[in-house]
């Protein structure tokens, strides 16, 4: 099959033209990949669809299409970083994998749906983030509410002072606020339970379970466990 040089240059023009549209509300909002890094990634696609378009015999332009999605896979595992823990740049990677389908489906010739996917992409950029914003808000008001947990640990009597050091390093060390820490003798068994009232902010169950394998692993310590509740006087 032999495309017209009309045809091609209407082709790469689409494909440039909607990926620079969609660059351009990266670039707008100062992200790492922006206009031209789109507008290339969109014109690439369509110039490997094209390639296999004009060699029918060779290559399939499925499996042509199945290659730049692998490959504009590894690009966009560029631009994700971590940050403290975070993943960044994942909207932006997403956004360079679909602007290679809107290039995609310009090198077939398929404009309507090439366009209809570049303005699905732009709307999502702009109009999900809004909403996105509200959801973070909801769930940053929710999560700064105060908690209030009970931990408790239980050991070996001579081992007292030993597991109150450990239950207050633990604790302190997963940024709690520790309230009161008490020890009772467990009757007629030689083992001394340690109670820790303590305050968190948001979802804590990581730490406090991080705390629970630590406390697990010491030899005089033979349970540890802990529970929420609504209020110090829950506690």
């Amino acid at each position: 099959m032999a495309l017209a040089w009309w045809e091609a240059a209407a082709r790469l023009g689409v494909a440039l033209v909607l990926g620079a549209a969609i660059g351009f509300e990266r670039q707008w909002r100062s992200r790492m990949a922006g206009l031209r890094t789109n507008a290339l990634v969109c014109t690439g696609a369509a110039l490997f669809v094209m390639f296999s378009v004009l060699i029918p015999n060779d290559n399939s332009p499925t499996r042509i299409a199945s290659y730049v999605v692998s490959g504009v896979g590894f690009l966009g595992a560029g631009v994700i970083i971590r940050d403290r823990g975070n993943l960044r740049g994942l909207n932006t990677a997403a956004t360079i994998w679909g602007t290679a389908g809107v290039g995609v489906m310009s090198g077939g010739g398929y404009f309507t749906v090439a366009v209809l996917g570049a303005a699905a992409i732009v709307l999502a950029n702009v109009l999900l983030r809004s909403v996105a914003r509200q959801v973070d808000r909801r769930e940053t008001g929710r999560t700064n509410n105060p908690r209030h947990y009970r931990f408790r640990a239980v050991g070996r009597d001579a081992d007292e002072a030993h597991i109150r050091a450990l239950v207050v390093q633990s604790l302190t060390a997963g940024g709690f606020s520790l309230h009161a820490l008490d020890s009772a003798d467990i009757d007629n068994t030689g083992k001394v339970a340690v109670t820790a009232r303590l305050t968190g902010h948001g979802q804590d169950s990581g730490q406090l379970e991080q705390a629970v394998s630590r406390l697990s692993l010491e030899p005089g310590i033979s349970s540890v466990s802990w529970r929420v509740g609504n209020d110090e006087e829950d506690l």
